[in-house]
């Protein structure tokens, strides 16, 4: 559509001068982006959100984007924020704060969560929730898969002005999947798309969690590289009583499955697709793509002048995942609630970090990271 990119903001100027030149190859004349518009810097968000741009796209790790989507929202911007949309229960509450705000200003904004986008998984669900299963009364959700990448402080260095020794935050911020307070770990990075999805069939949230987890593949056990755990397992518990099911791993030559499943009185079903018991039925149409139609949505509605607000969701299906975050990390029983109010800050002071600040996970003489214990890790601050 009538769309162009007009500013680009990374904490590593290569990188956002490298990108900006593979889209212009690409889209040509939608991408006007001088090199005096690209930013960089852990604060460079806000040169690209002042410029005269209607959209912004924050895609950064998790633990940056709530004090971006606050500014965002001060500025009057319409927001794309890709999921999670934070790592802590501090950041999220910062987010329902501003998407309060975006609301008073009528501000559209869209969440990457983008199966609530494929048509699929929108008419399977809109059947369950007029009772083609009957009352739910188990979910069981998925992503287990082989591992994730790493990267290591060459390709940082290779990022670094020219001189400029790579520091520690730096190193952190480009391998950012590994440190709790930059993904909040699988759970919330990956995971969070099947928990929204039962969240989403339920049309509630859970009120505790309890949970199960560990590290045992993850980089071959070399601490030096990576803090976060490489499986899971989540019991939630809503008001009602109903359970979910969660399973989140990374775990080489293990069963591998992405996928969401419902359990009713009358059937059960699948939300990407199809039902069975009582009323069966099978989603007939065209599968769409939703990283590309959640994109298509948002701009179709922006240009007709209709607003929605995926805020909520977003927030809300984040703090699931650290809910069964925190529950995994510690052994313990932990309730929404207590967790919202009193849970623990991963990266205190954030909004004022550059790349040679000391990050809040530092590595001890040995080069090793911190990793929760369960039993003794504590959710709380």
């Amino acid at each position: 559509g009538n769309v162009k990119l007009v500013a680009v903001a990374d904490a590593f100027g290569k990188r956002a001068a490298y990108s900006i030149g593979a889209l212009k190859k690409k889209y040509g004349d939608k991408v006007d982006v001088p090199e005096d518009r690209i930013y960089e810097g852990l604060d460079a968000y806000k040169a690209a959100i002042d410029t005269d741009c209607d959209l912004v796209v924050i895609a950064t790790p998790p633990g940056f984007k709530p004090q971006q989507f606050e500014y965002a929202v001060s500025k009057g911007k319409h927001v794309f924020m890709e999921k999670p949309v934070a790592s802590d229960a501090i950041g999220v509450r910062r987010v329902l704060a501003a998407v309060e705000e975006s609301k008073k200003k009528n501000l559209m904004v869209g969440i990457g969560l983008q199966r609530r986008h494929e048509p699929q998984y929108v008419e399977t669900i809109k059947r369950l929730h007029d009772g083609a299963i009957g009352d739910i009364i188990a979910l069981r959700v998925y992503w287990n898969g082989g591992g994730i990448w790493h990267k290591g402080r060459d390709e940082a260095a290779a990022l670094m002005p020219p001189g400029k020794p790579v520091t520690e935050m730096a190193y952190q911020c480009n391998n950012w999947y590994h440190f709790n307070w930059l993904s909040g770990d699988q759970i919330c990075e990956q995971h969070i798309h099947n928990l929204d999805v039962g969240c989403w069939v339920k049309d509630a949230y859970p009120v505790e969690c309890n949970g199960m987890g560990g590290r045992e593949q993850r980089m071959d056990g070399d601490p030096t590289k990576s803090q976060i755990f490489d499986h899971t397992f989540c019991e939630y518990t809503f008001a009602d009583g109903t359970k979910m099911f969660s399973q989140g791993r990374h775990l080489a030559n293990a069963w591998e499955n992405v996928s969401e499943f419902a359990h009713g009185s009358k059937g059960t079903s699948d939300p990407s697709g199809w039902i069975k018991g009582a009323n069966p039925w099978d989603f007939a149409g065209e599968r769409l793509g939703g990283h590309q139609q959640e994109q298509h949505d948002l701009i179709e509605a922006l240009m007709r002048g209709e607003i929605y607000n995926e805020g909520e969701i977003g927030a809300k299906s984040t703090f699931t995942a650290i809910l069964g975050r925190e529950a995994c990390y510690s052994g313990k029983v932990v309730k929404w609630d207590e967790l919202m109010a009193k849970g623990r800050e991963l990266a205190p002071g954030i909004d004022n970090y550059t790349l040679d600040s000391n990050p809040p996970t530092m590595p001890d003489e040995n080069g090793a990271y911190p990793h929760p214990v369960p039993g003794k890790y504590s959710p709380f601050a």
